[in-house]
């Protein structure tokens, strides 16, 4: 019994495995496929989002650096660049979309009335943020002598 999980296999364990097959089965995700499955591609992608990598060498040199703990998120072996290449361009899209709108139904179907508390009012997040731009070409956006930027403002709405 694994007492101490890592966050990356908690969030694994969110997803059902039953249904992953079934969708898997129903857009014939691994028709043409030999030994790289669907749901090898789906860890791979769920850590690229969660590392933040920015490119496929970042993926697959993530998931070799930890070989041993691979096998409690159901890889046997961490993909090459150029197999999560392939399955990327060659397996449906649809496929995780379903599981997206899946995931979210659940997520919706969990939440209300389990909360501990309630705000009075409608919960927003206000965030800024600064993007760099180029000053030779947005001679407009002078942000410092020798710098370009535009400043983002974001509303959040909590509601979903």
């Amino acid at each position: 019994m694994v007492r101490h999980a890592s966050l990356f296999s908690q969030l694994i364990a969110f997803f059902d495995r039953n249904k992953f097959k079934k969708l898997v089965m129903e857009h014939q995700a691994e028709k043409f496929s030999k030994g790289f499955q669907s749901w090898n591609q789906f860890v791979s992608m769920l850590f690229c989002q969660v590392a933040q990598a920015k490119s496929l060498r970042e993926i697959s040199g993530g998931l070799a650096c930890c070989l041993g703990k691979l096998r409690h998120l159901g890889i046997s072996e961490a993909p090459s660049k150029s197999t999560l290449s392939y399955a990327n361009k060659k397996r449906p899209w649809q496929m995780f979309q379903d599981l997206f709108y899946e995931t979210l139904d659940f997520c919706r179907k969990a939440s209300p009335g389990k909360h501990k508390f309630k705000f009075k009012n409608k919960l927003l997040s206000l965030d800024s943020t600064t993007i760099s731009l180029c000053l030779s070409l947005f001679p407009w956006a002078e942000f410092r002598r020798t710098k370009g930027a535009v400043k983002l403002h974001l509303l959040l709405d909590h509601d979903g």
